[in-house]
């Protein structure tokens, strides 16, 4: 019963995609829902022009939800974190499709931020103190703090604040000693009061990728569709920029890639 049921989904999804039906694009949650979908929008619109398909946003509230929709076929599509990628490749089989380039670098990094004015040089300054994160399954966060140099149980407190812009705001607040962001949101606060503590090297991009399921043909569209996307042209770069201001375009890349994160996080994993 389960065999015949995964291939009427596959039938149904082709059936749909050669006809021209909805592609449903997800997400991790990296701001509130009404902020993705602005974000996101501009992109599901140029890949809708560029393929003949409709491909439409559909948000989920937290990383392991945007992983279960991709997995379960209720998004076809889904820009993930390295760390999301890997749990929905573990459990769903699904594959990478391309990488997005920041600052044309197919590798992003993430940042310890404290305020500008805060009295904190160096990580270990950070023991007894107060500290974000974001959310509880972003397992590369953790383990980038740990290899700065600090142990999570030697901060006084460490809570889960679910975006990186919440965490920003939280540490110019001082509602936090400090926080771990990704470089191009460090960038976007830096100016509103924020300072780097740390960086890490430089870690694989994220990606987007899609169910097992989608038709090859339809896999090949979307994938030249992004590998088109070039900063250098003005309408592509308010697209970019839109979903990061960061982004200079795409790259392909393989499951291979991710290694490094698999071992940085094994530490980290539940057995």
């Amino acid at each position: 019963m389960l065999v015949w049921r995964s291939v009427l989904s596959v039938l149904l999804l082709w059936a749909a995609t050669a006809q021209g039906q909805t592609l449903f694009l997800g997400s991790v949650a990296m701001d509130v829902p009404a902020a993705m979908v602005r974000r996101l929008t501009p992109l599901t619109e140029y890949l809708s022009r560029k393929t003949g398909l409709d491909v439409q946003f559909r948000a989920s509230p937290n990383l392991g939800s945007a992983v279960n929709d991709l997995g379960g076929n209720v998004t076809q599509i889904a820009y993930l974190t390295p760390v999301a990628y890997l749990e929905a490749r573990e459990k769903y089989g699904v594959e990478p499709l391309v990488s997005p380039l920041t600052h044309g670098q197919s590798t992003f990094t993430l940042v310890i931020a404290v305020r500008a004015d805060s009295p904190y040089q160096k990580v270990t300054d950070l023991r007894g103190r107060r500290f974000a994160f974001g959310d509880p399954k972003a397992l590369l966060q953790p383990a980038v703090v740990v290899g700065s140099g600090i142990r999570l149980e030697e901060f006084a407190a460490y809570d889960y604040l679910k975006h990186y812009d919440n965490i920003a705001k939280a540490v110019l607040n001082r509602d936090f000693d400090a926080g771990i962001l990704k470089d191009t949101v460090f960038e976007e606060f830096e100016a509103r009061g924020l300072r780097r503590l740390y960086t890490s090297p430089p870690l694989p991009g994220y990606v987007f990728a899609v169910n097992s399921t989608v038709p090859a043909a339809t896999v090949a569209k979307l994938k030249a569709a992004f590998l088109e996307l070039k900063a250098t042209d003005p309408a592509h770069k308010a697209i970019l920029r839109e979903l990061d201001a960061g982004y200079d375009g795409f790259v392909t890349v393989t499951d291979r890639d991710y290694e490094v994160i698999r071992r940085l996080i094994a530490p980290f994993r539940k057995p």
